[in-house]
């Protein structure tokens, strides 16, 4: 379960243009992931202001790195995404049936829409 205060952090992390359109990259790119190159390509950011936001999605546990060989892997962390939308969507409309969190909960995890 997720507290508050990671709450913030993974929001905050997300609230930055280039952040946000990395971690949407990340999770459209599944789990393969992407290295830092082909996401600076996807995204037509600067290698060097990437890793900073890579940093920042990484100390917010959003996302995941890998090495292999000498490259490294990033992946969006799933699990945390999930609980982040779970706190965001807990209690949701004070108990009563709501249909925006049943659809969300009923989606099978392949088709979960993007952040």
């Amino acid at each position: 379960m997720m507290q508050e205060a990671e709450a913030v952090q993974a929001l905050a992390a997300l609230a930055q243009p280039v952040r946000l359109r990395a971690f949407r990259a990340l999770v459209q790119a599944g789990a393969e992931g992407l290295t830092p190159g082909a996401l600076a390509e996807t995204l037509q950011a600067s290698p060097s202001a990437l890793s900073f936001h890579l940093k920042e999605l990484l100390h917010a546990g959003l996302v995941t790195q890998q090495r292999q060989g000498r490259h490294l892997i990033y992946r969006a962390a799933y699990d945390a995404m999930d609980a982040l939308l779970s706190y965001l969507t807990e209690q949701c409309c004070g108990g009563q049936r709501c249909a925006a969190a049943e659809r969300w909960r009923s989606l099978p995890e392949s088709s979960s829409p993007a952040p």
